[in-house]
């Protein structure tokens, strides 16, 4: 096992369960910010992946996961601004 997949690993075991976490309790801000912690660190466990298996070409992935979760973030935040 290399040190590449035990970070994945461990992001996976503890950084997912608390944005789970986070994104099922509280207001829909900090609702938000537990998605966003999500779309975080899903990508970064891609990343880690790649890395990894060595195949370059998988990091297509998260590249595209992080400008599509920043627009979907951006969404969310427009639904949630009060209306005038």
């Amino acid at each position: 096992m290399s040190a590449w997949l035990a970070g994945a690993i461990v992001l996976l075991a503890v950084g997912l369960p608390a944005a789970g976490w986070i994104a099922s309790r509280g207001s829909p801000v900090e609702r938000l910010v537990g998605v966003e912690m999500g779309n975080v660190i899903v990508t970064l466990e891609l990343i880690l992946f790649s890395q990894a298996v060595g195949q370059s070409s998988y990091l297509i992935v998260p590249l595209v996961l992080a400008v599509v979760s920043f627009a979907g973030t951006l969404v969310y935040a427009r639904l949630l601004a009060p209306r005038s």
